[in-house]
């Protein structure tokens, strides 16, 4: 890396990850930096997943996988078997590949996280729900049926109601895998502006398929292959200048 990474949010060191007996990360060194984006690329199966699950102990849920190694946020090892994994997962918000709304009303599918957490104060709810609406770029497209099933929004919607639902218990980390790979164009530049303008205030970690979305999106991009880390730098180097022939190959499309 030629970059020199300020205002570090996530330092990862030494990770190494398995499912069973098989070997899914291979000795991964990372510094993410605050209130910035920054992708995760890769052909299939290189880890990219796997890693960013890491990020907020997710692959906890999946029986017979070991982790070694250091994943640090704001410096707190988030494997210290002290960690309150539920206030983990709060602060770590997660957006999936498939949109994945509750059969709940559009209101009650934001204010989901909150009632968990104990918040049942209606005039708390709404303000919450309306705000994180907004910053989700859905509000104006919604406020009139807050009591409607969220099933019946379109995909897009959908996604769009799902990073609000992350961001109304208000994490400071959100974690998007393959959020735009099942829409449309349109709704697609909707969730890429949308993340353009969420960076003022968190930091984002996306994976993508997508070499474009990850150079429109990104200030910094990890390259993944088979497990390893190969290169990460800013974007605009790993797109323009990479160190690594493979990188090079890869972005140029030449394998993967």
């Amino acid at each position: 890396m030629t970059t020199t990474i300020e205002n570090v949010k996530i330092k990862v060191e030494q990770l190494n990850f398995f499912y069973d007996t098989t070997q899914a990360l291979f000795d991964i060194n990372i510094e993410i930096p605050h209130k910035k984006v920054t992708a995760l690329i890769g052909p299939s199966g290189c880890g990219k997943s796997t890693f960013l699950r890491t990020l907020n102990r997710m692959n906890d849920t999946i029986d017979g996988t070991t982790l070694n190694g250091k994943v640090y946020i704001d410096a707190i090892d988030i494997y210290n078997s002290g960690i309150d994994i539920f206030n983990l997962r709060k602060r770590v918000g997660m957006v999936f590949q498939k949109s994945n709304p509750f059969p709940k009303s559009i209101f009650e599918n934001v204010a989901y996280g909150l009632r968990i957490h104990g918040e049942n104060n209606k005039a708390v709810l709404s303000d919450i729900v309306e705000r994180s609406l907004k910053q989700a770029a859905l509000w104006g497209e919604v406020k009139d049926r807050l009591n409607n099933n969220a099933m019946g929004l379109s995909g897009g919607q959908q996604q769009r109601l799902c990073i609000a639902r992350a961001l109304a218990v208000e994490p400071d980390i959100l974690l998007m895998d393959e959020p735009a790979s099942a829409l449309d164009p349109r709704s697609t530049t909707r969730i890429e502006d949308l993340i353009a303008e969420l960076k003022s205030k968190y930091t984002i970690i996306i994976v993508t398929h997508n070499m474009q979305q990850a150079a429109r999106v990104s200030n910094y991009t990890a390259f993944f292959f088979e497990g390893n880390l190969i290169e990460y730098d800013a974007t605009k180097l790993i797109f323009t200048n990479p160190n690594k022939q493979q990188t090079e190959d890869y972005i140029t499309g030449r394998f993967g």
